[in-house]
């Protein structure tokens, strides 16, 4: 289980490394990487994978990362470039539902025989998709605002605490929101909550000295 802690770090090592980039020539850099990570996270989710003891999809650390993303744009950026980030990924993931959908209907080669095994894996229920593009509206647009406020509110210090509470509060919404349009009826979602909240809680709190790292190369270029 070890493995999957590294493989957090090491995404979120990567897109801070991205921030790093970012300062030197645009905002640009990571706005890609935030609508890249949640579009790959809405097809890695195809994939119910196993961290400690919960089921969850496997786009649950490029997803969770997208907060990471949002809040050093909201906190280095600015708001409104980061309000703009959440559009444009609402965008791609409109895009990605349409262009997956035409995928799937479009008539194969009469050669490849994988259609059946493609449409399973990339083939969304409505439920699924609807409640993923609604929790994603709402959570986001939530956490930007959210980071702005406890901004404020600690007039700008403890960059920890905006970040912590803006994210988790945030995925708390987004949680919520997408097991009960997605699976509510079908099974208890109460036991799923919890486990992809605590899961997400976990990222969030791992993401707190990278985003200080981030700060401290900002102050430094």
């Amino acid at each position: 289980m070890i493995e999957v802690f590294i493989w957090i770090i090491a995404v979120l090592l990567i897109t801070s490394l991205v921030a790093v980039i970012a300062k030197r020539h645009g905002v640009e850099y990571l706005i890609g990487i935030f609508v890249a990570l949640v579009v790959i996270s809405n097809i890695l989710a195809n994939k119910i994978v196993v961290f400690l003891e919960w089921a969850v999809p496997a786009g649950l650390i490029a997803y969770s990362i997208t907060f990471f993303v949002s809040n050093i744009i909201n906190e280095f950026h600015g708001k409104e470039k980061a309000r703009k980030t959440v559009m444009i990924g609402f965008l791609a993931n409109i895009l990605l539902v349409v262009l997956v959908f035409i995928a799937i209907k479009w008539q194969p080669a009469s050669f490849w025989n994988a259609q059946e095994a493609f449409a399973l894996t990339l083939g969304n229920t409505w439920r699924i998709v609807l409640g993923s593009l609604i929790a994603y509206i709402v959570s986001q647009n939530y956490d930007v605002w959210s980071f702005n406020l406890w901004k404020k509110v600690t007039k700008g210090r403890y960059l920890w605490i905006r970040n912590t509470l803006s994210t988790i509060l945030s995925q708390l919404i987004d949680t919520v929101i997408f097991v009960f349009i997605a699976f509510y009826g079908l099974f208890p979602v109460m036991p799923t909550i919890i486990g992809l909240f605590i899961v997400k809680v976990i990222i969030a709190l791992l993401d707190n000295p990278f985003i200080y790292f981030v700060r401290w190369i900002y102050r430094k270029i």
